[in-house]
């Protein structure tokens, strides 16, 4: 896998990398990708410039390229020249994966994202069957059609969607609202499905302008609301466990940016993307009281396959036993308990275990997004606290502050910019802050009353 500013990115996003397909492409030759290879360029939007970077460096390189996005082709060949030009190259494989209209505004980890996890991974899931041959169907490997696919996530939307589900979301979606509204905090621990948890968890911060996950060489920045950690592993080895690899940190020197014609903020202060970087963030077992001080605190174990049950006694064990509330969130099955939850539904086991990832994804996708709704971090239908980190979120800010304060694209711009630089100088102090969107929806609005 490659993202923009490598294993990093799991973290927080790294300012300015999606906005270049230079880095892209630099980061698909460090990989040395061959003709032996297959490049599946994802871009939700179908016009991000990184990953358009390394469809156009796949190429190159003559691995079999794929081109997945969400976007209408018609929208983005009339709008988006470099979309077009990857839409119109016959060597690349196109699929649209068109989602249409959100139910909240700018959720794409909640549509986008969850549809092409499945595609994807449905594709990957066949394609490994399929070259197995014997062996697959020795070891219980079925082969599915689009159709039992799309039967089977159906089926797993209905059975999420049931009534005694909905209350368990309710319930935790309670208990983070009050948490983080008395400035409490939530640690999760995860081990089989961690990645899916870190990511809903990282993702957090952008999308609705919350602490991003603190090193443990900083004391100064505000906590992350939540966290997670693996109670089976120090970090080194939690990150490699995780990824099923060693990290992909990036080591790149200022000429290999010069190279790549990165802007000169970036070419004058390079960003410490390695892995020694990635393992200040502790997600290991390594005692962290900064997570449990004060009484508003929760330790939530997620239990999502067969192994996890193991989690079940750290809950009662030192260095967990310091947290004042320990719960788990249990998929598939019943965990009793007055402060447990539970996500009934089936999930049908498979090579990949597309199903147990999507449950996982689906339930916390929901519940941030919901958890932050009820926080007032979502103004009628739109993600209003979103973190401009890019030429991308500057746009979409930009859209939403015209949208909600009635002014031109221009002004909205302007506006958002003022509020950037207003935001920074409380950041360098270290302060909690609020999405540069949202501050500049409240000015506006205040100066038109």
């Amino acid at each position: 896998s490659v993202m923009a500013g490598g294993d990093f990115a799991l973290i927080r996003s790294v300012e300015g990398f999606e906005d270049f397909p230079g880095f892209g492409r630099r980061q698909l030759r460090d990989l040395a990708v061959s003709a032996d290879d297959v490049v599946v360029a994802i871009t939700e939007g179908g016009e991000t410039s990184f990953v358009i970077g390394t469809a156009w460096q796949g190429l190159e390189a003559g691995a079999s390229v794929f081109f997945v996005y969400n976007n209408p082709t018609d929208l983005l060949r009339k709008h988006v020249v470099r979309s077009r030009e990857v839409i119109d190259e016959p060597r690349i494989t196109k699929i649209d994966l068109a989602t249409g209209p959100m139910a909240v505004t700018g959720s794409t980890r909640m549509q986008a994202t969850t549809i092409e996890l499945l595609i994807v991974a449905a594709a990957m899931e066949s394609a490994l069957v399929e070259y197995l041959g014997p062996a697959a169907s020795a070891a219980g490997m079925q082969v599915f059609s689009p159709r039992d696919y799309a039967d089977r996530f159906d089926r797993l939307l209905d059975q999420i969607e049931t009534d005694t589900n909905v209350h368990t979301m309710a319930r935790l979606i309670g208990l983070e609202r009050d948490l983080y509204s008395r400035k409490g905090l939530v640690t999760y621990l995860a081990d089989e499905y961690m990645l899916d948890v870190l990511t809903d968890t990282t993702e957090r911060s952008p999308t609705f302008m919350i602490p991003p996950f603190r090193a443990a060489d900083d004391s100064h920045s505000p906590r992350s609301w939540a966290f997670v950690k693996n109670p089976h592993w120090m970090t080194v080895e939690a990150w490699s466990q995780m990824l099923r690899r060693t990290p992909r940190g990036l080591i790149w020197t200022r000429p290999v940016y010069e190279s790549i014609g990165a802007p000169e903020k970036i070419i004058a202060n390079p960003p410490q993307l390695d892995n020694s970087r990635i393992h200040q963030f502790r997600i290991g077992n390594e005692p962290d009281a900064s997570r449990t001080q004060g009484v508003d605190s929760a330790l939530i174990a997620i239990v999502a396959g067969p192994h996890d049950s193991s989690l079940l006694p750290f809950l009662n064990r030192k260095p967990y036993t310091a947290w004042p509330r320990r719960s788990v969130l249990a998929f598939g099955e019943t965990a009793p308990g007055p402060q447990n939850f539970s996500i009934v539904c089936d999930l049908p086991t498979g090579p990949l275990e597309i199903w147990r990832h999507l449950a996982v994804k689906l339930v916390l996708n929901s519940i941030s997004t919901i958890t932050m709704a009820a926080l007032g971090r979502i103004e009628g239908n739109a993600m209003t606290w979103v973190s401009p980190s890019n030429k991308k979120l500057i746009d979409r800010g930009t859209r939403l502050i015209a949208l909600q304060t009635g002014c031109d694209y221009d002004s909205a711009c302007r506006a958002l910019f003022e509020s950037i630089a207003e935001i920074q100088q409380r950041a360098e102090r270290h302060e909690e802050v609020p999405s540069p969107v949202a501050l500049a929806i409240q000015q506006l609005k205040s100066k038109s009353s």
